[in-house]
């Protein structure tokens, strides 16, 4: 059992190293596309999706400069080493994290009221949803540290970072129904959100089952 969670957490840090990587490459192509950098995207199908992050520029840096500062951290708050070495770091850095993940959830909710959402209602019943169940899971990670509650802590602060890095695997799920279906974005948008934040979701609770404490 040993070797088979210590064999779960080289793979998954592995995911989840790649899945910020890629979180924070889409949020610097979405600054330049906003400072015109780089040149809006001509695409029949993609072109309209930029060109709602376009119209609405505070907004989208709002949702997108927070949720690169929750991708950088993620990952460090959940190495022991890291902590270890200085709590009052880890219990800063976490402050800057939770911070991040709420301004995440009520501007992707802000976005939704816009309806910058490009696969209609469906990918804005899945953003609402999560972004509830994250600002729920980012609440209870708190309540659960001010009772020095480490352990239900821990798994509360998971969830949240699991659900909040679904975004990474979306993107990768939206060019694969791309490319290997009929249908449009505004069908599989919506899809793709509804799988990318179930499966995080669950592979969380699967992760802190297997190393419970």
């Amino acid at each position: 059992m040993v070797r088979l969670i210590n064999w779960l957490e080289r793979f998954l840090w592995s995911i989840v190293i790649i899945l910020a990587i890629i979180g924070v490459a889409a949020v610097v192509r979405r600054v330049l596309d906003l400072s015109h950098v780089i040149p809006p995207l001509i695409h029949p199908t993609f072109g309209a999706f930029d060109a709602a992050f376009r119209q609405y520029p505070v907004l989208t840096l709002s949702h997108i400069i927070p949720g690169c500062l929750f991708m950088v951290l993620g990952p460090l708050q959940f190495v022991p080493q890291l902590r270890a070495r200085s709590i009052n770091a880890h219990r800063w850095s976490g402050r800057v994290f939770v911070a991040s993940g709420v301004i995440i959830g009520l501007s992707a909710l802000v976005m939704n009221a816009f309806g910058m959402a490009s696969g209609g209602l469906n990918e804005a019943a899945a953003t609402t949803f999560f972004a509830l169940v994250f600002l729920g899971a980012l609440g209870k990670a708190v309540v659960h540290i001010r009772r020095r509650e480490i352990n239900l802590h821990r798994e509360w602060m998971i969830r949240a970072f699991a659900i909040g890095l679904a975004v990474a695997t979306i993107r990768p799920m939206v060019g694969l129904f791309f490319a290997a279906t009929t249908l449009s974005p505004h069908e599989f948008f919506g899809i793709a959100f509804w799988l990318g934040f179930t499966a995080h979701l669950i592979a969380a609770e699967i992760w802190i089952n297997y190393t419970r404490r």
